[in-house]
């Protein structure tokens, strides 16, 4: 399994980061159901409006075809408007090395 990380930041003074979430929710969300290899993904943003996107994947092979067909470009032109990217999305990808769930953690 392969997780990319995405950084962003919403301006939380000029932008209501309820709208970035909802973007998210309503529109990313059920794409990434369509791609190949897709497993999930953790959105995590802090007070100050740093967001952090987790989207993992079966393998380094399907998180960059997302990115070579265009698809993953789509889905950040939907957050344009609301969020800023710190750096070039989608360029870090890591192995999952050890995975304990919110669930599995709780025993």
């Amino acid at each position: 399994m392969v997780v990319r990380a995405t950084e962003a930041e919403i301006d939380v003074v000029r932008t209501n980061p309820a709208d970035a979430i909802a973007v998210f929710r309503e529109s990313v969300i059920p794409a990434l159901h369509d791609e190949e290899g897709y497993e999930g993904c953790y959105v995590l943003l802090s007070e100050e409006g740093k967001m952090l996107v987790l989207s993992f994947w079966t393998s380094n092979e399907t998180a960059r075809a997302t990115r070579l067909s265009g698809f993953y470009q789509e889905q950040i032109e939907k957050l344009s408007d609301l969020v800023v990217f710190r750096q070039a999305p989608g360029r870090e990808a890591y192995d999952v090395v050890i995975a304990e769930t919110p669930q599995e953690a709780v025993r």
